[in-house]
């Protein structure tokens, strides 16, 4: 496995973001569209509690790549 190509989730309860790194284009739309949450510099860089579910799956949506996703958990 490469690396560079990792695959981690982030989980509140609600909602789970799915980050895949291979995929990664680094548009910066994620941390312009909700910086409380998308915070590169920092480790885990996705604060998943730092907003509303709803919130976050916006700034997902404005993934070009795909290297954002989301699910809806049971």
């Amino acid at each position: 496995m490469d690396p560079k190509d990792i695959t981690k989730e982030y989980t509140n309860g609600e909602i789970t973001v799915v980050w895949q790194s291979g995929k990664c284009i680094h548009s910066g739309n994620c941390v312009r569209a909700n910086p409380n949450v998308f915070q590169p510099k920092d480790k885990p860089w996705i604060k998943i509690d730092a907003d509303s579910s709803d919130k976050i799956m916006e700034a997902v949506n404005k993934c070009p790549s795909g290297a954002l996703s989301f699910y809806k958990n049971e």
